[in-house]
């Protein structure tokens, strides 16, 4: 992946790059922070309640754009999503199968229950 490509640049390069990455990941937890922290304890327990004029609200308070916002609330349905699929076995059914027919082999045995 990214460190690999990393890596294989000289290494003033993947320094630069390095502190690039991180000084961006920085700034977009800030982000999320702000806007976390802009929303009320009812919106953060229901996201289903943020209509635009909320999102409108969150976005000033948070001093960022209503999509910041927007990618948010995705990437949290997105995670949500995602921990309901771990918690229902879903996900290590799915690896079962897959070991099953030879696409993780070796991995098998480690998503048996």
């Amino acid at each position: 992946g990214m460190t690999n490509l990393l890596d294989k640049l000289p290494s003033q390069i993947a320094q630069q790059a390095s502190k690039a990455n991180l000084g961006m990941a920085d700034k977009q937890m800030k982000h999320m922070q702000g806007i976390i922290d802009s929303m009320t304890p009812q919106e953060r327990a229901k996201p289903e309640l943020l209509k635009a004029s909320r999102k409108r609200r969150i976005a000033a308070g948070a001093g960022v754009q209503v999509q910041e916002v927007n990618r948010l609330l995705a990437q949290f349905e997105q995670m949500q999503g995602m921990m309901k699929q771990m918690k229902g076995g879903k996900m290590a059914k799915m690896m079962g199968s897959l070991a099953a027919r030879g696409a993780a082999k070796g991995l098998g045995g480690l998503f048996k229950k």
